[in-house]
């Protein structure tokens, strides 16, 4: 299994000590480090700055908002970042969420697949650099159908260290991660468990079989695992609880919320719709205390580090997964090296 840094996106102002974190993880030869975007830091400024001091490990986006982005954007960006590191960046998608989609970038939300894979042949006609780009999309159109009518299709006045560029997918549903796998290099999940790999090794087949261009020996799956030492389990997981409550009662609506559904896929959908009633009723308090100590364990790593060490080497070793994402400090960048390949 792989290693990755995912620095995320930021609280109040960059995370601490966040230099230093991806200091070690050049030095331990890591296979990656990530930033990430929503409704405050972007992904490429943190990714550019941190990432000009690395010279080993692959820079990622986990994720580039589409709607923050047109495809050519995307693209444009993605070449750019690929000259600067010497062919190192990974692009990493996602469609998100409506809430933040539609309140924070006012673009739409609906046919979210079907923009997505609009987006995506977009940018690989940018990266084939083979001919003028054009697309008569129903979201994106090159050019534009309307406007001054003056546009004419264009290719990228630069040529991609790779044409081949890997691009990576976030995604949650069974036809999104089937997507993924259909057109893109990789998948990026969010919330992913041991005791869902046979749901998901199900889709990413599907796409598989639909796309042809990979299989499980050549896709990566790089995914956000939470990993918090302490002797006492139950302390450990509180430091996670938050965030799943976060995910599961507030990021989204009833009957609309994707984080929602993969936990009830995952045996607890009575345990999610008390946090999320909780949740949007106001009592945040008592939606983090919840969350099942469980429910963490099933997409965390906590604890002790010898029970850590054990599922990572145990249940955690034996899905679909590729490369593990950790965030946290150089100290935790160490110990997970030591854990996973010492």
């Amino acid at each position: 299994m792989k290693l990755g840094l995912n620095t995320g996106y930021w609280g109040a102002g960059p995370p601490p000590k966040a230099a230093e974190a991806v200091a070690a993880a050049d030095e331990l030869e890591w296979d990656s480090i990530w930033t990430a975007e929503a409704y405050g830091s972007d992904a490429l400024s943190p990714l550019a700055w941190w990432g000009a001091s690395t010279t080993k490990v692959d820079l990622g986006t986990a994720i580039m908002q589409m709607s923050a982005r047109t495809p050519t954007a995307a693209a444009m960006a993605a070449m750019t970042m690929d000259h600067l590191s010497g062919g190192r960046f990974r692009l990493g998608i996602g469609a998100s969420g409506p809430q933040v989609v539609e309140g924070w970038y006012g673009q739409p939300y609906p046919r979210p697949l079907e923009r997505t894979r609009e987006y995506v042949d977009v940018i690989r006609q940018v990266l084939a650099r083979e001919a003028p780009v054009e697309l008569a999309g129903r979201h994106y159109q090159l050019p534009h159908d309307g406007g001054a009518g003056l546009g004419k299709p264009l290719k990228p006045t630069i040529h991609p260290v790779r044409r081949d560029l890997p691009i990576y997918l976030a995604a949650e549903g069974p036809k999104n991660v089937a997507l993924s796998a259909e057109i893109c290099d990789g998948w990026l999940p969010l919330f992913f468990g041991p005791k869902a790999d046979a749901f998901y090794r199900d889709a990413l087949q599907k796409g598989f079989e639909a796309g042809g261009r990979h299989s499980f020996d050549t896709f990566d799956v790089a995914t956000l695992v939470p990993v918090v030492p302490h002797d006492d389990v139950e302390v450990a997981a509180d430091m996670v609880r938050p965030m799943l409550a976060l995910y599961i009662g507030g990021m989204g609506a009833k009957g609309a919320n994707f984080h929602f559904d993969v936990f009830a896929r995952q045996g607890w959908e009575g345990a999610c719709h008390t946090i999320q009633d909780l949740y949007l009723e106001g009592n945040k308090a008592d939606a983090i205390a919840a969350v099942p100590t469980e429910m963490v364990e099933d997409v965390a790593l906590v604890g002790p580090v010898a029970k850590i060490r054990d599922e990572v080497h145990g249940r955690w070793a034996e899905t679909c997964i590729t490369t593990l994402l950790v965030s946290g400090d150089a100290a935790l960048v160490r110990l997970v090296d030591e854990i996973v390949r010492g």
